[in-house]
């Protein structure tokens, strides 16, 4: 009987959960796709501070201002983005389909880097 008690009120937590919004939209919500270039911008930032943190001209400076300057560069104010952050993260589906966007933007940018663009583009040509 206990058992059978604690499903079921397991059950009604679960959709009582379901049912409510998960975070507020707030005021000034950064629109998707500039959300998404901001993601882009913050993972070469930390991918680059990462690569070049013992080298002379980055080591005395710490990822926070790498994450500074692309707010800077998109003229959004840290809080705003937080907010932001927070809601999109709180639709777990929806995110995980921005974050798709976000890992295409980066291969691509991955691949003009590298010169595999090219590569797989003659490759697609001679089947």
């Amino acid at each position: 009987m206990k058992n059978i008690l604690l499903i079921l009120s397991l059950i009604f937590f679960a959709f009582v959960a379901c049912d409510k919004l998960p975070v507020e939209k707030p005021e000034n919500l950064i629109k998707e796709k500039k959300m998404i270039d901001m993601l882009v911008d913050i993972h070469i930032a930390e991918a680059t501070f990462n690569h070049m943190r013992y080298d002379s001209i980055v080591k005395n400076s710490s990822s926070a201002n790498f994450y500074y300057s692309i707010l800077e560069k998109y003229e959004v104010p840290d809080s705003v983005f937080e907010k932001s952050f927070v809601f999109y993260t709180s639709s777990p589906k929806n995110f995980e389909k921005m974050y798709r966007k976000v890992m295409n933007k980066l291969s691509e940018i991955e691949q003009d880097y590298s010169g595999r663009k090219d590569e797989l583009l003659e490759f697609d040509i001679n089947k």
